[in-house]
């Protein structure tokens, strides 16, 4: 306190030392934390993460609190953030020398919200890859967005909590770690769907299959060659877990005669990770390469080992976190469940 009473003035460098300080002690009792690191001033870059911030900034509710979060975010304070379900929890550092502690809720998509939009979604997805990076039509991004029935939260279906003192219904806290989540969709887009409990399998793997199904429509009138599992992988960029209906469709469909080898695993597999050439699909591959390093395999290993590119990597790790089948041993780094 100054000796008018008021909080003393503290610099933008001496908050941002405070937090590296508080982050180093919390990393040797903490292996786990993953704090939000923002780079230069601007607080999100992808689309995703850019809507995230958009759709809160534009709610008059919060429009004219969430701003006392930003200089908090870029100077370091979230010093941990893990997203799960459809739970937020965070560590921020304050004017105290314990972090806050802040718990943020959201609710699932609406299922009307859903279902509408996997509907506007087919045809006009081609692949998750794309749908991470946010490479899709302007009007499905317009959709995404749509206050009220898209996939974006209303104020009405967040919930938070700090342990501050601070009697305002959202802290400086809350709203750093609202923003540190537009950063963290920044590195795993993928976070989103976790976040708000939707499946993103379902709305991409519905969208590709009518555009395959008219792809196997066209084939069979031209030509007796049908689509394999592993040519519509390349041309859509996922891994195709086909479901029951659509599998009865393709097994129909097949033409008689020697079946489509497989392609091999990428010849940029490591010669530790050589004996799983005979992996069954990309997510196998993955997480048959975790399973050998008891120390964790970070996103770039993974990236070298398979020769696969870091969004569709992203897209496999996260859908084996939600399955339980690996863990994440810190920010970008996974293990053994």
């Amino acid at each position: 306190m100054s000796f008018w009473g008021y909080p003393k003035y503290v610099t933008v460098a001496e908050k941002k030392a405070k937090a590296e300080k508080k982050l180093k002690q919390l990393k040797k009792k903490m292996p786990s934390i993953e704090p939000v690191s923002i780079e230069g001033s601007t607080l999100a870059r992808t689309w995703w993460g850019k809507s995230w911030n958009r759709n809160l900034e534009r709610y008059a509710d919060y429009s004219n609190r969430i701003g006392r979060g930003k200089s908090y975010v870029r100077h370091g304070a979230v010093l941990d953030l893990k997203i799960k379900g459809g739970r937020v929890t965070a560590l921020v550092q304050g004017t105290r020398a314990k972090p806050y502690e802040v718990v943020v809720n959201i609710a699932p998509v609406k299922k009307a919200n859903w279902d509408q939009i996997r509907k506007q979604c087919q045809g006009e997805l081609r692949s998750l890859t794309d749908l991470v990076a946010g490479r899709f039509p302007k009007e499905l991004g317009e959709i995404f967005l749509a206050e009220g029935k898209g996939l974006f939260p209303t104020p009405g279906e967040i919930s938070f909590d700090c342990s501050c003192p601070d009697w305002a219904s959202m802290c400086k806290h809350v709203a750093a770690t609202l923003y540190g989540v537009g950063a963290r969709l920044d590195e795993d887009p993928l976070l989103f769907f976790t976040l708000r409990q939707a499946d993103t399998e379902e709305l991409v793997a519905r969208a590709v299959q009518e555009k395959t199904g008219d792809l196997l429509v066209r084939a069979s009138k031209k030509s007796s060659r049908v689509l394999g599992d592993a040519d519509l992988s390349d041309l859509f960029g996922i891994d195709m877990d086909i479901q029951p209906d659509f599998a009865s469709t393709a097994e129909a469909a097949k033409p008689k005669g020697p079946r489509r080898k497989k392609k091999d695993v990428p010849a940029s597999l490591t010669a530790q990770t050589a004996t799983i050439k005979t992996a069954r699909s990309a997510t196998a591959l993955i997480e048959e390469i975790v399973g050998q390093h008891p120390n964790g395999v970070t996103v770039a290993m993974l990236e070298e080992a398979t020769g696969f590119p870091r969004t569709r990597i992203y897209a496999i790790t996260s859908r084996l976190r939600q399955q339980g089948r690996i863990s994440s041993v810190a920010h970008g780094v996974y293990g053994r469940p």
